[in-house]
């Protein structure tokens, strides 16, 4: 199932959240994107059917394989994406990061490739 912008955007933020506080409810989602909460749940249910995510005891969310597979490469897309701005154009950070939220939706694969190989040339993870 190909997820849409917000979608990928609800898994990369239940995939900090976990990393922040070890645990998510849909309250934690809402407050963190500023949604209200019947939004958030009706988007858990859409990711639920899309087997990206579990609902456990106490309203916990869990990603899945593959909700953490992508929760993970929309992630890392975003952090690369950043830093390339920052890098290359001399972006401030928050700018970057605001840019790359909405480009690590977009960008191609062929494109991604080339700004992670150049990220860690410059990074010297690629010497």
């Amino acid at each position: 199932m190909k997820l849409q912008e917000s979608g990928e955007n609800y898994l990369e933020t239940i995939l900090l959240l976990r990393q922040r506080q070890g645990h998510v409810r849909s309250i934690d989602v809402a407050t963190e994107l500023g949604f209200s909460k019947p939004s958030i749940s009706r988007a858990i249910g859409i990711l639920k059917s899309a087997g990206y995510v579990q609902v456990g005891e106490g309203g916990n969310i869990l990603l899945t394989e593959a909700g953490q597979q992508k929760a993970e490469a929309v992630y890392e897309r975003h952090r690369l994406i950043s830093r390339y701005l920052v890098l290359t154009l001399g972006v401030p950070a928050e700018i970057a990061n605001a840019d790359a939220c909405r480009i690590e939706h977009i960008i191609s694969q062929e494109s991604f490739d080339q700004i992670k190989a150049f990220v860690a040339r410059e990074d010297g993870e690629g010497r």
